[in-house]
Order: C-alpha cells, then sequence, then structure tokens
C-alpha cells in the first residue's frame, strides 16, 4: 500500500502568531515552526497502517525553506521519503488553492490513501481534504478516529454525540483524522539519524504541472482584509458574597449571555 501523508509546517501554538502590515498573511519568520499537531496522528496512522498492510509513506507538504525543518522531523517518524512543494509564487494561497497545489503533485505519483489531519491550528479552515478529494473526483472519509483497510476497501469510525458513524469507500481515498485516532510515536535516535539520508524531492509549480495564475495571494479566493491585535486582558470581576452572591452570580452571566 502507497501512503502519502500530508504534513503543514505552522507557527508554534506556545508562540505569538502574527500577520505581516505588509501583505495580511502569516508572518511565519516571527516564530519557530512547527508540524501542525494534528498531522502528527496522521503520520502515526499512516505508519501503522504500512506495518500492517506493507509498502510506503511519503510525506508531501508545501512551503517555504524553513518546511524542510518538519519535513525531517516528521520523516524521523518513520516515513520512507518526502516530496517538498515549494515555489514563491505559490506565496499567500489559501485552502483552496493549496488542495489544488497538491492534487496537482499527487496526479505525478502512484498512491493508494492520502492521509492528513483534520485541521491545521493556523488557519483552522477545516476544507483541504475535501477540496482535494473533489479535484483529484476521489472518495472522502473526514473526521475518522479509527481506519481499517481490507483489500481495495477502506471503512473509518467518525465519533458522534451517539456513538459513532461508520463511512465505507473504495481505494484510493482521501482520509482525515481526528487527535483520538492514536497516540504519536516519538522518534527514535536511529530514526532520526536514518531521516537524513530518506529522500526529499523537491518540486516547483513547473515540475508539479500547476498553472501559476491559479495560486499565490493575487489570486486568491479569499482575503483578509483588516486585522488587529487582541485587546491587552482586563481585569476580572470579583462578586463579594453579601448573601446574594449567586443572584450577582447569575446577573453577571446573563448580562454577558452566558445564560
Amino acid at each position: 500500500m502507497n501512503i502519502v501523508v500530508l504534513v503543514k509546517q505552522v507557527p508554534d501554538t506556545a508562540t505569538e502568531r502574527t500577520l505581516s502590515p505588509a501583505d495580511n498573511t502569516l508572518d511565519r519568520a516571527s516564530s519557530d515552526g512547527v508540524i501542525n499537531e494534528l498531522d502528527e496522528y496522521a503520520i502515526e496512522e499512516a505508519l501503522q497502517l504500512k506495518e500492517k498492510h506493507g509498502g510506503e509513506v511519503t510525506v508531501l507538504s508545501v512551503g517555504p525553506d524553513q518546511a524542510s525543518e518538519s519535513i525531517r522531523k516528521a520523516l524521523s517518524m518513520g516515513p520512507d521519503k518526502a516530496i517538498h512543494l515549494n515555489d514563491a509564487a505559490l506565496h499567500g494561497s489559501d485552502a483552496l488553492q493549496t488542495a489544488y497545489a497538491l492534487a496537482q503533485v499527487l496526479r505525478t505519483i502512484e498512491f493508494d490513501l492520502v492521509v492528513l489531519g483534520s485541521e491545521s491550528t493556523d488557519a483552522r479552515t477545516g476544507v483541504v481534504g475535501a477540496a482535494l478529494a473533489e479535484y483529484l473526483e476521489l472518495p472522502q472519509l473526514t473526521l475518522a478516529s479509527k481506519v481499517d483497510v481490507d483489500g481495495s476497501d477502506i471503512t473509518i469510525q467518525r465519533a458522534t454525540d451517539y456513538g459513532y458513524d461508520v463511512v465505507a469507500a473504495q481505494l484510493p481515498a482521501i482520509v482525515s483524522v481526528v487527535e483520538k485516532i492514536n497516540d504519536p510515536r516519538y522518534p527514535s535516535f536511529k530514526l532520526i539519524m536514518a531521516a537524513k539520508k530518506k529522500p526529499v524531492e523537491k518540486l516547483d509549480l513547473a515540475a508539479a504541472g500547476i498553472e501559476a495564475d491559479r495560486v499565490g495571494l493575487a489570486n486568491a479566493t479569499t482575503e483578509t482584509v483588516d486585522f488587529a491585535a487582541a485587546p491587552p486582558r482586563a481585569a476580572g470581576t470579583i462578586v463579594k458574597d453579601e448573601g446574594d452572591g449567586g443572584q450577582k452570580l447569575a446577573a453577571f452571566l446573563a448580562e454577558k449571555k452566558f445564560i
């Protein structure tokens, strides 16, 4: 089974994230880049499927030069190789354009399954998997908390308020996963050293067959018109209980529209 796992480098959520005033896009240089958390679960799931069914796992990432750091970290978890789509013309691409670019890369390789996190911690659009499936005309199985493959059949469980739904399809397919699906492994020293020698294929727009007028900030389908820094946190409200504390608390919650 040939599995492609999508990995995105995002700003570390432990640091302050900012936008660039020059073009209202994410200022990636202002904070350290890390693997999108949900993508680590996708990597782990791809590795577990490989261990059960054989084959290989390929990491696919779209991003600038610094994304190579996260690609190497992803490889240190156990995947076999990686593809890095990196072109200055991709700067400012939105979720739909990114899905198109990923689809074009995937058209150049053979795969049975694409696994990705259900959303990224920077944009949180949650639409890349669905858009990718649309571009490739493949079935999508979203928000998977469990994945089973039997031959060409794939089945997932999707958690619900009443238990879970079972969704089935035929390979090839696109699967997005949630954090409850597994516990990502920690890279061993041996895997970290081995990752330095694993092949990383680098592609630009031309090599991937991507039309330049369909990606980039100038051609984006969405736009950040304006932004402002969050206001400083105000001091909390202290309610003194003088026998009517419950009434005061209820009034405060009602004022804030919590009740």
